[in-house]
């Protein structure tokens, strides 16, 4: 655990900069001059927490914060209470957690999300982590729009030594879809990570795709697919929340993974998304590396932000 606080605060270090910058009179007592309320206000909009989040820190610290001694001990409180809920419990894929409707135990994994936010290396980042915990994972390209989509799933994949099937540009994506779970059925595999092409939240003709995907996924078990995981770019900030918010209506979101968070300065996004939609987050990227795909920790989040303030 040690090891994820100390990860989670040099990946985040940028956010906690746009947060605190030199405004350590904030977390030195707990009174404050109209004026430093102003940076403090500037500070949080520079890390794109949202106009909403914003208020409503403001809001309870002016209200709350003579009763801790500094203003650190204030902003860890509220926090941890605004972000309550958010900590998604990595699903288990032991095959003892079968049940009579599922009784291979397979767990079926759709990463959705647009171009560029990470969803083919977040595939195989994710079934290295399970991999590594003991795990028989199959990953499934499904994106069949893009050749270069499936060769880069297949180098992660031969990289990492994971196990892959691949498609063909202009293939049904949902036959691909449902090949790589017959196939995860019949190998005994525990998991199965489908990589989906990327699409625009706003095109009604792509999300009509992935609806058909999860229909045809039910042809081979009535819970397919069990976890329906939106990839997030964080850099893009709180503009995500848009993006979210349409997927979530067209194929009902269990999960959300936000990447690229070492890189940016719009860390506080995170707090504003989960505020919105109530999704829980379950892994963050921190880096390029596999082992950069770390399982969110609310703790460990809240600490690299107000660390050291």
């Amino acid at each position: 655990m040690l090891g994820i606080f100390k990860t989670f605060a040099e990946k985040l270090a940028q956010t906690r900069q746009a947060i605190t910058g030199n405004f350590s009179s904030l977390f030195a007592h707990s009174s404050l001059t109209e004026e430093e309320w102003l940076s403090f206000e500037e500070h949080l909009y520079q890390a794109d927490f949202g106009v909403e989040v914003v208020e409503m820190i403001l809001k309870r610290m002016k209200a709350e914060i003579k009763r801790y001694p500094s203003g650190q001990d204030c902003l860890r409180k509220i926090f941890t209470e605004l972000i309550q809920g958010s900590e998604g419990t990595v699903p288990s894929t032991d095959p003892s957690q079968a049940t009579e409707d599922t009784p291979h135990s397979l767990q079926v994994f759709l990463l959705l999300g647009i171009n560029g936010a990470g969803k083919t290396t977040t595939a195989a980042k994710l079934a290295n982590f399970w991999q590594q915990n003991g795990q028989k994972v199959l990953l499934g390209s499904c994106d069949t729009f893009r050749a270069a989509a499936d060769i880069q799933l297949k180098t992660w994949a031969e990289r990492l030594q994971l196990d892959c099937i691949g498609s063909q540009p202009g293939a049904d994506a949902a036959a691909v879809a449902y090949d790589v779970c017959q196939a995860g059925m019949h190998r005994g595999y525990q998991s199965v990570l489908l990589d989906t092409a990327g699409r625009l939240h706003t095109k009604h003709s792509l999300m009509e795709e992935l609806k058909k995907m999860i229909r045809v996924l039910q042809k081979c078990n009535a819970s397919f697919p069990q976890h329906r995981w939106l990839v997030l770019d964080g850099s893009l900030g709180t503009n995500s929340v848009q993006q979210a918010q349409l997927f979530h209506e067209a194929v009902g979101l269990t999960g959300l993974i936000l990447t690229k968070l070492d890189g940016t300065s719009k860390g506080g996004a995170l707090l504003s998304i989960f505020h919105t939609l109530h999704i829980p987050i379950y892994f963050i990227g921190l880096g390029e590396k596999a082992e950069d795909l770390q399982p969110f920790s609310a703790a460990a989040y809240i600490e690299a932000l107000i660390e050291n303030a």
